[in-house]
């Protein structure tokens, strides 16, 4: 368990780092009058509409062509995601770290391994 621990304080330490410098990047061209919660949202929003775009009209099959090919405009895409969700997160005082925590406990109470495994129901159709 100390491993675990260790390894989800590194963890957590680097996205502590990933923030600041988001933050730092955003500060330093004094973008942050134009960061509204909608605003930030909307570019949110934006953002995962343009990863989708890169699944829209393809089968399992070509994604993965694709990706194979273009894994790191993929990955540019997601990172621009985590940009949002982290300058988000910051500037409405959410700890993501503690959120992310309460939520897993929360899913893994709604989708317990004997009832959810290999299935694709909501937990609101398990037998409970």
């Amino acid at each position: 368990m100390n491993g675990v621990m260790n390894s989800a304080s590194k963890t957590m330490s680097s996205l502590k780092r990933c923030t600041d410098e988001v933050v730092r990047f955003r500060d330093e061209r004094d973008w942050k009058q134009f960061h509204t919660s909608k605003d930030m949202l909307l570019s949110l929003y934006l953002e995962v509409a343009e990863l989708g775009e890169h699944l829209q009209w393809k089968t399992e099959a070509e994604f993965e062509t694709w990706l194979s090919n273009n894994r790191a405009v993929f990955g540019e895409e997601l990172a621009d995601i985590f940009y949002w969700v982290l300058l988000i997160a910051h500037d409405t005082g959410v700890d993501l770290e503690k959120a992310f925590e309460s939520k897993m406990g929360r899913n893994r109470s709604k989708y317990p391994v004997d009832e959810a495994r290999g299935k694709k129901l909501k937990y609101t159709h398990y037998s409970k």
